[in-house]
């Protein structure tokens, strides 16, 4: 059921029209809402075999809404006291998710979903008062995780464990970051649980979407999916994504990349966080990717997963309200009388492992040995923002920090003077203070060693393009070019975004120490051109357009959801299979019917996976098979093919026994009608001097690739790497398809990616063109077949497929496309396995001996 808070919000609704005479029209459509959102919880729209989750409905065109899933509110929480129960509270306007509704449209509904900021306990009998006040008035739904969950979700597996390994930190020992938890990650699994269940009291499946963010909720979409199969569903991690060698240290490795596959659109700052991602997926769950139209998919069980890379922006208008604040100007003349003569570098970070603050001082510490001119002349202010967790490895983080900048500030400082190398300034520090210290710095530091984003160098550069009262703060005249220079470290997420930024390795301590010294003796010229180039990307791609873009992009991966029918399977691993409508089980009764009131029938059989079963050590056909195959070629009705990717020799070996077989070899490119026929090849060039080359280079990936081969046809070079480590495997296919493409773009020949294979073979060739050749030359002998049946399993197999559905078969009036097992095709019916298939065909053989006896 629907909270009370939740079922409050039909009265919130009639409040914000309380000047409408149309009162009972607005009870009923908002009624009307909460009804159909229940109804969707309560049972679902279509059964087959018990699966289904979802059948396809027209798309309604009503005002949009989003809703924003994230671990904390954009709320903060203001009371007077401990003991005060009348918690007041406001927006919290530097929060990403508040500022994102910018980029939304101005017509969209936009509901949160979180927990509250606040170190304040909320006791159980205010829950239900406080989340009505935040329904009503923010459009907020609360999630309040009991102290010992919130403990184990937050503290324990997000903090303490993935927050350090997705920054590459392995637990190889206890001394660097936590070991796998299974408590933490029951408590994880129920924290994402309790966020979904909250998410359902204010969504309606069918029209609102959800957009979900960062690393603390990677699971929640599968519990969403699993209940509402055609929620519209986004996620951006706004967190790094580690390599593959290090995710795949996670016990729980498979639950976290199911989950986030179960969203439309998956969004990462970088090409970098992408491609791990992809990687994992491929080397863990064996999927594949492809890039069409400048947009990278993943078929996850008919499904496209759309995978976007675009870093996050800030919110300009934000930071310019502030510069324009006659106390910020006047905190930037004190600040600029303070430093008077000094050249300040700036760094603002939090209180982090992974932020590289002592590499920062021991850099500075460099400079400062290497450069006597500048003691007493350069400063660093470092501002240190609070730490988001807490343990022994913070407090031995503050020690280490204090004790480098002490180590500095004794070694080149001027107690005489007053005067101090580094400068550390505990946080908290309001955002008015943040831009006094951006404005009147000549240069930002970034050294962070792994860090998802980190925005201060976009705000260090709108701050130094300032505003009129600034300029006059800092003396400098209106028109004159503004100039800034950022340091950056080359592992971070905005460092690929900011080309006018000087990149660092923060780990090379004395490469540090020299780009510092380089940005303090940089041209005025050069600064300016810098930071032209600085802001011009930032300007125009700030949260704004981030959130536009997201929107867009989500919109546009949901598009066709209601054209298919949704079916849910496994409990542990939850996954949506995606089909056609009309997809359905092959009957025998359904196509009895039909083989017996036709006259000309073509049966196309595809054999391995089809026939015999994939995992068959010996591949010869068996004796039921040959028997079986004679019987349904001994009616004159029917033409048999057995249409497969294996040489003639082999084909002809085989099925030697069945002398009215046809054979389809190579994928086509041999065809024989009948063992006492010639083989024949497709009208294509004969000239294969391509195989030379193609063998060459080949060759040089088989040596460099463990596990790999090279299968020889007589049409075709496959290169195989079924058996090499899956991911570079994958990385070696891709490298050679294309080279391959590259140094065959003038032969008449095609390169294509399989399952585990590189395929060069000559243009035109496919199953696919094996089907309309058969039937054009049925045709042209006079005897169109009114019949065709076409079965296969694999990816070759749905050229069948595609071939049948786009021609022109208005003469076939009976036609049944199948595939092996339950799975997204473009073939309208399915088997489960071989067994069923050879079933099947016995089926048809008998009726065709019972119909040859009455004759």
């Amino acid at each position: 059921m629907l909270s009370r808070s939740c079922l409050g919000l039909l009265n919130h609704q009639l409040s914000l029209n309380n000047n409408n005479d149309d009162d009972y029209e607005n009870i009923n459509t908002v009624q009307q809402q909460f009804i159909t959102t229940l109804n969707q919880q309560q049972q679902p729209n279509f059964q087959h075999s018990n699966n289904v989750l979802s059948v396809p409905s027209s798309p309604i065109s009503r005002k949009q809404r989003m809703i924003i899933v994230s671990n904390q509110l954009p709320i903060r929480v203001v009371s007077s006291s401990h003991n005060d129960e009348n918690f007041k509270f406001e927006w919290d306007v530097d929060s990403i998710t508040f500022q994102l509704k910018e980029g939304l449209s101005s017509d969209s509904e936009v509901f949160y979903v979180g927990s509250l900021k606040t170190q304040i306990e909320i006791e159980p009998s205010q829950q239900e008062e406080i989340a009505k006040v935040l329904l009503h008035e923010f459009r907020c739904v609360p999630t309040f995780l009991p102290s010992e969950i919130h403990s184990g979700f937050y503290h324990g597996f997000c903090k303490h464990y993935l927050w350090p390994l997705f920054h590459y930190m392995v637990p190889v020992t206890k001394s660097q970051g936590a070991r796998f938890d299974d408590s933490q990650w029951r408590a994880y699994v129920t924290a994402n649980r309790i966020f979904a269940d909250k998410v359902r009291e204010v969504l309606n499946a069918d029209e609102d979407y959800v957009w979900v963010h960062d690393y603390h909720l990677m699971i929640l979409p599968t519990y969403l999916r699993k209940r509402f199969p055609k929620v519209k569903l986004g996620f951006f991690l706004h967190n790094t994504f580690p390599t593959s060698e290090i995710y795949r240290t996670i016990p729980v490795r498979e639950d976290i990349l199911r989950g986030l596959l179960n969203c439309d659109l998956i969004g990462f700052h970088t090409f970098d966080y992408a491609r791990h991602f992809l990687s994992c997926c491929s080397r863990m769950l064996g999927l594949d990717y492809e890039s069409k139209r400048g947009y990278i998919g993943l078929d996850y069980f008919g499904r496209n997963v759309t995978i976007k890379i675009l870093p996050v922006g800030i919110h300009m208008g934000l930071l310019e309200s502030v510069l324009s604040l006659s106390d910020t100007a006047k905190r930037v003349k004190e600040l600029k009388e303070e430093y008077e003569g000094k050249d300040v570098i700036l760094g603002v970070d939090d209180m982090d492992l992974f932020k590289g603050i002592g590499l920062k001082f021991l850099a500075l510490g460099k400079l400062l040995e290497d450069n006597e001119k500048l003691r007493g002349q350069v400063v660093l202010v470092q501002i240190l923002n609070q730490a988001r967790s807490s343990g022994k490895d913070i407090q031995d983080l503050k020690f280490e920090i204090e004790a480098i900048a002490k180590e500095v500030n004794n070694e080149y400082g001027d107690e005489q003077s007053g005067y101090r190398p580094i400068v550390c300034i505990n946080g908290p520090v309001s955002t008015q203070e943040k831009v006094a210290y951006y404005a009147i710095s000549e240069c930002c530091i970034v050294n962070a060693v792994r860090d998802g984003m980190n925005l201060m160098p976009y705000e260090y550069t709108v701050c130094r393009q300032g505003s009129a009262k600034l300029d006059k703060a800092l003396e400098v005249e209106n028109d004159e070019a503004k100039k800034s220079v950022i340091i950056v470290s080359e592992f971070i997420g905005c460092s690929p975004s900011l080309s006018g930024a000087i990149r660092v390795n923060p780990w090379n301590i004395d490469d540090v120490s020299e780009k510092i010294n380089s940005a303090l003796k940089m041209t005025d010229s050069e600064k300016q051109l810098r930071h032209k180039k600085n802001y011009k990307y930032i300007s125009s791609h700030d949260v704004a357009y981030w959130a536009k873009s997201f929107d867009q992009d989500l919109e546009r991966a949901c598009r066709e959801h209601y054209l298919k029918v949704y079916v849910g399977f496994g409990l542990d691993h939850f996954r949506i299979i995606a089909l056609d409508p009309s997809f359905k089980k092959l009957c025998l009764d359904d196509i009895v019917p039909a083989y017996r009131d036709t006259k000309s029938r073509l049966i196309l059989l595809d054999y391995d996976g089809t026939m015999m079963p994939q995992g068959s050590t010996n591949k010869a056909p068996s004796s039921v098979v040959i028997n079986l195959l004679n019987s349904l070629c001994s009616d004159p009705k029917n033409k048999v093919f057995i249409v497969s990717g294996r040489g003639r020799v082999c084909l002809s070996d085989w099925f030697s026994p069945c002398d009215k077989l046809g054979l389809s070899a190579e994928h086509g490119y041999f065809t024989r009608w009948s063992k006492d026929s010639h083989w024949t090849t497709c009208r294509l060039a004969s000239d294969f001097d391509w195989k030379i080359n193609v063998e060459k280079v080949m060759s040089l990936y088989t040596e460099a690739t463990d596990g790999s081969f090279i299968e020889e046809k007589e049409s075709a070079m496959v290169w195989q790497h079924q058996e090499a480590d899956p991911d570079f495997g994958l990385w070696q296919a891709k490298e050679l398809l294309v080279h391959l493409e590259s140094m065959l773009a003038n032969d008449p020949v095609v390169v294509k990616r399989g399952q585990h294979i590189v395929e060069v073979k000559p243009q035109g060739v496919s199953k696919g063109k094996v089907v309309e050749e058969l039937i054009s030359t049925m045709r042209n002998e006079g005897k169109s077949p009114d019949f065709l049946l076409c079965i296969g399993d694999d990816r070759s197999d749905e050229d069948m497929f595609e071939s049948i559905a786009n021609l022109a078969l208005s003469t076939i009036s009976q036609v049944f496309a199948c595939t092996i097992g339950f799975k997204p095709s473009r073939a309208k019916y399915y088997l489960d396995d071989t067994g069923h298939v050879i079933n099947l065909l016995e089926g048809l053989a008998a009726t065709s001996a019972a119909d040859l006896s009455t004759v």
